[in-house]
């Protein structure tokens, strides 16, 4: 007899959550721990806006291509090893980076990094929703997106203070040292999976079974509107750095850390969304999550530091709004092969991640701060206008 899925009445359910919630604050920490630091790596090592921004991108390719491979595997052989090994080998590069002088090395660790992180972000989701009851995931799932938050907003916010005081390398080997403890606690607090069932059909088969996803329409436009968020979002908070740092600002590294501090918006927001949707439906909320951001991002056209900081709070509260409602429905959708789903939805999202760090630099350059921000906050409404023509083509069509 199948065992039962954990309810929040189960001790084992709270082990899951706060083991996946300290697994979620290093990767994300990890993730975006350079990104305030781009302006430095500027002056530091002598690069361009635009080779700076690949200790992001990079990362995030890393990250990209692991969420395809450890996805994949991660449906064969489950879900537990692939989260806890992931902290391991992401602490590692952070002792490894110091020690080379010579930016192209921090590249390319950046990248292998980034492809160790993988593992948490590939089956943390199907891990929720194959040991947790179905009535309690959406929950789940949006305290696991909290997660997400704080970890990107801890790692900001560190970074920028660490490296202001200290230097970027103190900063880094701290954050080396934070990865393995963490790697210990969460070994120590994950229950085994219980409901796991591998995928016993041929690499062939399995592989097609992967790629299936992309012949749905209905997934199609989820990971879709992942990258649109994220190519928004991110292209916003890469390049306040460089906005903040320049007159009539002029700010220190660690004050601009401090705004990072909106992400705990989205510790808020995530749960929120989970029982307004319950309430209302999803997309209505998700579409509200979607224009908060954009109301959020023009905010920031404003020359006053505290109107700046309000807009950035309010982008955070509707992406984070928009995002794990948008996650939550990739489950649903899916009717096989969750892990991969889930790892597809990453895959786009995280494209988004990439192009809005490294692909809207010439955006940057020749538009500054407002053509950067008129793009970003209309790119996702946008989105939004045009599916909803589709949807309606679609409809009359099928009359």
């Amino acid at each position: 007899m199948e065992p039962r899925p954990y309810t929040s009445k189960d001790r084992a359910f709270w082990k899951i959550i706060f083991s996946l919630l300290l697994a979620s604050l290093f990767i994300f920490s990890n993730l975006y721990a350079v990104q305030p630091l781009l302006p430095l790596f500027v002056s530091e090592f002598g690069v361009s806006v635009s080779a700076s921004s690949l200790s992001l991108s990079l990362a995030i390719i890393g990250l990209i291509i692991g969420l395809v491979v450890l996805g994949f595997f991660s449906d064969r052989n489950g879900r537990r090893s692939y989260i806890i090994y992931s902290l391991l080998g992401s602490a590692l590069p952070f002792f490894l980076i110091p020690l080379f002088e010579s930016f192209t090395w921090l590249l390319v660790l950046r990248f292998i990094q980034g492809f160790a992180l993988a593992g948490v972000p590939a089956a943390a989701l199907a891990y929720i929703s194959e040991e947790i009851d179905r009535k309690n995931i959406g929950f789940a799932t949006a305290l696991y997106i909290s997660s997400n938050a704080l970890g990107g907003m801890a790692g900001r916010v560190l970074s920028g203070y660490l490296t202001d005081h200290f230097s970027w390398q103190v900063t880094f080997f701290v954050f080396g040292v934070a990865g393995l403890l963490l790697f210990g606690a969460v070994y120590m607090l994950l229950p085994k999976s219980r409901r796991f069932e591998p995928s016993n059909a041929s690499f062939q088969k399995d592989l097609t079974g992967f790629f299936y996803h992309l012949k749905n329409p209905a997934l199609l436009v989820v990971f879709g509107l992942g990258a649109i968020l994220q190519i928004s979002f991110t292209g916003v908070w890469t390049y306040l750095p460089f906005h903040l740092e320049a007159p009539p600002y002029s700010l220190r590294l660690q004050t601009i850390s401090y705004f990072f501090f909106a992400y705990g918006i989205g510790i808020i927001g995530s749960p929120l969304a989970g029982r307004a949707a319950e309430r209302f439906g999803l997309r209505p909320v998700r579409r509200a999550g979607v224009f908060i951001l954009s109301a959020g991002i023009l905010l920031t056209l404003s020359s006053s530091v505290w109107l700046i900081a309000a807009g950035l709070c309010t982008a955070c509260l509707g992406f984070f709004i928009a995002h794990s409602l948008t996650a939550a429905s990739v489950s649903q959708q899916a009717e096989h092969h969750k892990g991969s789903a889930s790892s597809l939805y990453l895959v786009a999202y995280y494209i988004g991640v990439a192009a809005g760090s490294s692909l809207l630099s010439p955006l940057w350059g020749a538009g500054g701060w407002t053509g950067l921000v008129l793009t970003t906050a209309l790119l996702p409404v946008l989105y939004l206008a045009g599916l909803s023509i589709y949807r309606k083509n679609a409809a009359s069509a099928s009359r």
